[in-house]
Parts: C-alpha cells; sequence; structure tokens
C-alpha cells in the first residue's frame, strides 16, 4: 500500500494498481508524493520505478520534502476532507429519511467510495441507529413473507393464515420483540471477532470501533435486501460479506487481501475443526475397539 500526499495534504492509502490508473486518469500528478514502509523518504511518485510508464516524458517534478529523522517516516495525517463522513452523519440537515435512503443507496452501489468516506471515529450510536432501522424492517418483512408462504404451502403443508399465526408460538413472538437487541447482540459479537482476525492477519490498522462502525453500515444497508421475495435473504448474506470485505479494507486502510482473510478466518478455523474431529474421532474409535 502507497501512502499519496498533495503538498501537505493526505490523499489517501492506495494500491499499486490503483495508483497507476490514478496517474493515467489525471486522478495523481507525477509531483504527487508516495511513501511506502520500508522507504526512508517520501519521493515524487514519477521517482517510483513501477510507475514509469505511466509519467509522461520530460516531467520534471519538484524535490521531495526534507526529512528530520533516518528513521521510517510516519504516514501524513489522514484531514478531515479525506473522510467527509457518510450522508447518514447529516441526518438533521437531510433529513432521517432521506440520508438513510442516500446512504444505504452509496453503500451497496459504491462501497469503496462510502467507506474511504466513512468517519472511522465519532461514536457508535448514529452507525447502531442506522444498523436497526436497515436491519429490523429487513428482518420483519422477511419474517412475515415466512408467514404468508407458510400459509399458501410454499415452505410446508398449506395453513391458512389464521393457523399459522396463532402456531407460531412463544419463541417466534419472542423473536420479533427481541430483534433490535439480537442485531445490537451480533454486531458487538461479529465485530469483536472480525477486529480480532483483523490483529491477527496485521490488518487492523484502527480502533475496534471502526471495525464495528463498518459492520452496522453494512448490516443496515444489506438488511433491507431482505425484503426481495424468496432469495432476499440469500442476496443479504452474500453482498454482506462482500460489502464488510471492502469496507474493512478502506477503513482500516489496509490491502483487500488481509480484509477478506479476516471475515473468512473464522469460517475456515471451524471448517479446519470440524473436519480435524471427523478424521480423529474415528479414528480414536478405531484404535479403542483394538
Amino acid at each position: 500500500m502507497i501512502h499519496v500526499a498533495r503538498g501537505a495534504n493526505s490523499l489517501g492509502t492506495f494500491s499499486e494498481d490503483e495508483v497507476r490508473d490514478g496517474l493515467r486518469s489525471g486522478r495523481f500528478m507525477p509531483s504527487d508524493l508516495g511513501w511506502r514502509e520500508g522507504m526512508a523518504n517520501w519521493q515524487p511518485l514519477s521517482q517510483f520505478t513501477e510507475f514509469s510508464t505511466e509519467v509522461p516524458a520530460g516531467a520534471t517534478p519538484p524535490p521531495p520534502p526534507p526529512v528530520t529523522s533516518t528513521i521510517t517516516p510516519a504516514p501524513p495525517p489522514q484531514t478531515p476532507a479525506d473522510r467527509a463522513g457518510l450522508p447518514w452523519d447529516e441526518r438533521e440537515q437531510r433529513g432521517w429519511f432521506t440520508a438513510f435512503i442516500e446512504t444505504l443507496q452509496m453503500v451497496l452501489t459504491r462501497p469503496d467510495s462510502a467507506f474511504r468516506s466513512m468517519r472511522t471515529e465519532g461514536g457508535l450510536i448514529g452507525p447502531l441507529i442506522y444498523a436497526l432501522i436497515g436491519g429490523c424492517a429487513g428482518g420483519l418483512v422477511s419474517f412475515l413473507y415466512s408467514i404468508g408462504f407458510q400459509s399458501i404451502g410454499l415452505t410446508s403443508a398449506r395453513r391458512d393464515t389464521f393457523a399459522v399465526l396463532t402456531g407460531m408460538g412463544v419463541g417466534s413472538v419472542v423473536f420479533v420483540v427481541l430483534l433490535p437487541v439480537l442485531i445490537v447482540i451480533g454486531l458487538f459479537i461479529g465485530g469483536a471477532i472480525v477486529h480480532l482476525c483483523l490483529m491477527i492477519v496485521g490488518g487492523a490498522n484502527k480502533t475496534f470501533e471502526t471495525t464495528l462502525r463498518v459492520l452496522a453500515f453494512t448490516q443496515g444497508s444489506t438488511g433491507p435486501l431482505q425484503m426481495v421475495p424468496l432469495c432476499g435473504g440469500l442476496i443479504a448474506g452474500i453482498w454482506g460479506v462482500v460489502v464488510n470485505c471492502i469496507g474493512l479494507a478502506r477503513a482500516h486502510e489496509t490491502d483487500t487481501g488481509r480484509a477478506v482473510l479476516a471475515v473468512f478466518l473464522p469460517l475456515i478455523v471451524c471448517c479446519g475443526g470440524a473436519i480435524a474431529l471427523a478424521i480423529m474421532i474415528p479414528a480414536a474409535l478405531h484404535l479403542g475397539n483394538r
């Protein structure tokens, strides 16, 4: 990952391919300064050998700024303009409904831009409210779908709606009432697991709050996808994983590979443990019977 700055302002952290594309499109200039881990000094992008083919011939960038130490310099501080925030952060000015819809559209259709703009800190109340609105709306509609489908015989033997409602049992009613609590608990537990995995793979460049904010905005944005009949839950689950991977990479300013590994690491560990048990238990029983 390469930190890019223009003058005293940080432009963010990007992969080699992103910088290369930026030089081609004009997003970055050859005179913009770059630094990556292991370099002693900042230097213009035109002096990076991997970008030499993207710099016009004859370009003469200014010399890099002086450094005060021979130790690897820290990347430039992120300016407020880099993290302008999502529309949800301006819900008081835009209106709650408008801010929610604009944030949902941005996260679902442009997750890269959304999580580059998301503030990495600033409290959890706002993100949690957003997650509850989207998660509860999608969960309740999905629950009503299940009742309707059961009553017309799509999921089981056909039963009239009244019989389905009266046969739901206390457990289903409790689930509906406690849905907001379950969403919040799930976010904190999932956030703790994902952040721990990010730390293990070396991608946790921000705090736990950043990880939880990513998961909350993903939950609130993908939750309404459950309103799609029949396959909504599957769509929400798959796209939620994709958005989480992109969001964690951009919010923690790490490479996407580490974010993907952090998201799937719990599944890998569980599957590996299950396979190990499946091999060891029969072997132990076989040895015990000898």
